[in-house]
């Protein structure tokens, strides 16, 4: 399943929803909170080890926010990327 979240901040039962194996793309302002320095960068941390994460290059752009500030283990992605994950998932969920 792909889970595409928007919301900031992003609430647990959000988190608690992704199983193992899911894809997981961070959207608008989401990619506030994927800072390696954030308080929430444990929660991800921990998300990474059954999960793929992934954010928006766009996103992250218009933020001015570099791939170095990230969490260790997101991918940054463009448009394509996100398309190809919204091929390769038969169920997708948006949170916004």
């Amino acid at each position: 399943m792909l889970h595409l979240i928007f919301q900031s901040p992003i609430a647990t039962a959000i988190l608690e929803r992704i199983a193992a194996g899911d894809d997981v793309v961070f959207l608008e302002n989401a990619v506030l909170r994927l800072l390696h320095k954030g308080s929430f960068s444990d929660v991800l941390a921990q998300l990474l080890l059954q999960n793929r994460l992934y954010v928006l290059a766009e996103d992250l752009e218009v933020r001015g926010i570099g791939a170095d500030e990230l969490v260790n283990g997101i991918t940054v992605i463009d448009y394509a990327g996100l398309v190809g994950l919204t091929v390769s998932n038969p169920s997708i969920l948006s949170w916004s």
